[in-house]
């Protein structure tokens, strides 16, 4: 009995470990199920009877599961573009000044970001994005033509 246990409690922390270590769900349904089967060893069950409620817990909570992985997998996010190149030619806005030689904040797409520029742009300026350098945006004044398009 005690065998049957320590073997369950084994399996627990080798699939918990394996779940940490991934950045996807992997084995955290087999982790469900071992530690559903080592219960069951508590009250002298022989090992078959353990494999099978090891078997069915982990794929009653992989049932539970799949349908929300398939959920989030599918649904599309915007990507983070921590200094993308994806956000050059957007326009923002100006929310701490900034100075040529020190850096100011910028939101654009709805994001706050660090940046950059040649020249003074006041809070409140509409910018566009014309390079990144890193995860600060290089930003220049929006010309009267350009903020009508």
């Amino acid at each position: 009995m005690w065998f049957d246990t320590i073997l369950w409690l084994v399996a627990v922390v080798a699939f918990i470990m394996v779940e940490a270590a991934t950045t996807a769900l992997v084995s955290v349904w087999f982790a469900v199920g071992a530690a559903a089967a080592m219960l069951v060893s508590f009250f002298n069950v022989g090992f078959g009877w353990q494999m099978l409620v090891f078997a069915v817990v982990s794929a009653i909570t992989l049932g539970l599961m799949l349908p929300r992985l398939i959920s989030r997998r599918g649904a599309h996010r915007a990507p983070v573009t921590n200094g993308s190149p994806l956000t050059i030619g957007k326009q923002g806005v100006v929310l701490v000044d900034i100075e040529p030689g020190l850096p100011g904040r910028v939101r654009v797409d709805g994001l706050d970001w660090q940046a950059r520029a040649e020249v003074t742009l006041p809070q409140g300026t509409r910018c566009k994005v014309v390079a990144v350098d890193g995860a600060i945006l290089i930003v220049a004044p929006v010309t009267a033509d350009a903020a009508a398009v």
